[in-house]
């Protein structure tokens, strides 16, 4: 009964080194596991053991005797990573030994290493785990939201909790004694750069790529055009897209592009809403989609199906839980590119996609709601005078133009990093220049003392949640490295100081306890109705809960002080 890795795998790694008999790969230190879609188990080598299971902080693993009928699928997927070779015959072991970061060493006359994490989505969270794990080491998480971890909260699709679990590996790390979070606090408005270095050796940004890429073409900007992750946001409930305006009076909605964040979008528009009800779904989004009238989303792509952008594990989910189909003509473009696909992962998602139907000329409305994955079409123009009304399209390759009518078209084709102030920023790449996690000056070459970025603002938006275990890993080796070579200046401020700054700047600062109200709070709110938790989606709400945590007695100290400098001098 071997164990199976499933459609929710995050990619960081925890099973490799809870393995006891090397059988899940590929492993961080092998060429692979940066660009693999999920990690797999041999089922000849697995021993059933069962200690991948505990380390897993997502829940994707599980006996393949324990699968249910959408997940059968993952026994042949991670069965076909393995060579074919005769029974009891097992691959050889290869280095799978957790890499081992240097101490921190503290010299004579020298502080504990303290470190500035800005951001607190996985990147951050898996830098911050790194360092705590040294003795005596200091971390400050500053966010400028009042609640923490990034995509995880605001860009996992809501059906998907399994995914969002990895929270729970995070609220860990902030119960450590050595670690703060400054909530609700923006580095480069209320703080700076250089202030947070007067407070730290070292600042890490691990902010992740918060712009989308935009599509350039007419029609972009009318009323009922967005993208993709402004929409999961919607649905996430994230204060800053919460009054977005969302119209699904319309039959049918275009997302251009089909990533894994497309088809994600895609599920939730056409799920019943009496089943996104028991997840975390933001209210404003569940009122919306009881009245949507969208019976079709349309996924389109430039090139074919052979290069389709999405991941096999988010294909089989997608099949499993949607009604999917193709046009005709898409269908037999399909068949034509299975028998030359080059690697096993594109057979595998051509022989899924040759399965599904294909689409009749029925009205879309006519039974459940619908996913069309159609291939082959170059965006051309929005349809549409004082909002959009369709997409026109050309055949890839060709003169001929398509049209798709839609109340509602979205583009999901990617993300970008945002310059950070006083850090060299690569416009082309969109990514912070740096060498192993250090922040290189491009004008000189040489690092910028002290500075440090984790994530996607490190290597551009790829890999998954867990893919950034390892990216975060690499960066913190180099900053402890750093700091024992002397290249990290002591910081010159007094411990104290900093959180009589911060709340100085920022009397609305949330620290760890705030937090745990704020999550205690959207829990309880969520329990009357079988939800994980029912979110806040106003900033206001959040610090409104945030002020029911006790406050330490520092805290209670720097209010009474801040409230003796504004009152008025009396001469």
């Amino acid at each position: 009964m071997p164990h199976v890795i499933t459609q929710s795998c995050c990619n960081d790694g925890s099973c490799v080194f809870a393995c006891p008999v090397n059988c899940i790969h590929p492993t961080p230190d092998e060429p692979g596991f940066a660009t693999s879609e999920m990690l797999y188990i041999d089922p000849v080598a697995c021993v059933d053991c069962g200690a991948c299971v505990s380390a897993c902080p997502v829940g994707a693993i599980a006996p393949d005797s324990r699968l249910g009928a959408e997940q059968l699928p993952f026994v042949e997927v991670n069965s076909s990573f393995y060579p074919k070779r005769a029974a009891g015959v097992k691959l050889p072991p290869t280095s799978k030994l957790a890499p081992v970061i240097p101490a921190a060493e503290v010299h004579a006359r020298r502080q504990p290493l303290t470190v500035a994490i800005v951001g607190s989505g996985p990147a951050a969270m898996y830098a911050a785990d790194e360092l705590l794990v040294q003795h005596g080491v200091q971390v400050n998480v500053f966010e400028k939201l009042p609640t923490p971890y990034g995509l995880v909260r605001a860009g996992v699709a809501p059906d998907h909790q399994n995914t969002k679990r990895v929270t729970q590996l995070f609220d860990r790390v902030t119960r450590h004694r050595r670690f703060r979070f400054y909530l609700n606090v923006e580095i480069g408005k209320h703080l700076s750069h250089a202030e947070l270095l007067a407070h730290h050796h070292a600042v890490l940004y691990a902010v992740g790529a918060p712009d989308d890429r935009r599509l350039d073409i007419d029609g972009m900007g009318l009323r009922g055009t967005g993208t993709a992750t402004e929409l999961v946001a919607w649905i996430n409930g994230h204060p800053d897209f919460s009054d977005l305006t969302v119209d699904l009076s319309h039959e049918r909605v275009v997302i251009i592009g089909n990533g894994n964040v497309a088809l994600d979008v895609a599920r939730v528009l056409t799920a019943d809403p009496n089943e996104l009800a028991y997840t975390d779904i933001a209210d404003h989004a569940l009122r919306a989609f009881r009245n949507s009238a969208v019976r079709e989303v349309v996924v389109a792509a430039r090139r074919g199906p052979a290069h389709s952008a999405f991941t096999l594990p988010e294909l089989i989910g997608l099949t499993a839980r949607s009604d999917v189909v193709l046009d005709p003509s898409d269908h037999q473009r399909v068949l034509d590119d299975l028998p030359t696909a080059a690697d096993p992962l594109t057979r595998n998602k051509l022989e899924i996609l040759s399965a599904l139907g294909v689409a009749d000329a029925r009205a879309p409305g006519a039974r459940r709601p619908r996913i069309r994955l159609a291939y082959r079409l170059t965006p051309q123009r929005v349809l549409g005078q004082q909002r959009a009304t369709g997409v026109e399209f050309s055949v890839t390759g060709t003169d001929a133009v398509r049209q798709l009518d839609a109340g509602l078209v979205l583009t999901s084709i990617g993300y970008r990093g945002k310059l950070i102030r006083d850090l060299p920023f690569d416009e082309e790449a969109a990514v912070v220049p740096n060498d192993g996690g250090r922040v290189i000056d491009p004008r000189t070459g040489e690092p910028v003392p002290g500075a440090y970025v984790a994530g996607w603002i490190k290597r551009g938006p790829t890999g998954f949640i867990g893919t950034n275990k390892s990216c975060s890993f690499q960066t913190v080796q180099a900053l402890v490295a750093d700091f024992n070579s002397g290249r990290l200046a002591d910081p010159v401020a007094k411990p104290t100081a900093l959180a009589e700054l911060v709340h100085a700047r920022q009397p609305e600062a949330v620290g760890s306890a705030g937090w745990r109200a704020i999550d205690a709070a959207e829990m309880a709110r969520g329990s009357a109705d079988g939800r994980p938790r029912n979110k806040f989606t106003d900033v206001a709400e959040m610090l409104a809960a945030a002020a029911t945590a006790p406050q330490a007695p520092l805290r209670r100290r720097l209010v009474a002080r801040l409230r003796d400098l504004a009152q008025p001098i009396v001469g």
